[in-house]
């Protein structure tokens, strides 16, 4: 394998840099928000299957109450 001096390994970063698509303030805003409330909806979900499973099994084993 070729080794690259640091000096021309920096200049190729920022080349690769340069050419990225950099979101907006807002568009990682928006994203931002997306996420928390899909997390959010994730949890809400998972908690009401976790109780629905918790209530089967109980049912089944005929304990808790």
């Amino acid at each position: 394998m070729a080794k690259t001096n640091p000096a021309l390994f920096m200049r190729q970063v920022r080349q690769e840099v340069s050419k990225v698509t950099w979101p907006t303030r807002k568009e990682t805003g928006v994203t931002t928000v997306m996420v928390f409330i899909m997390v959010t909806l994730a949890a809400i979900f998972f908690l009401i299957v976790d109780e629905i499973i918790s209530l089967g099994i109980q049912g089944i084993l005929g304990i808790g109450g």
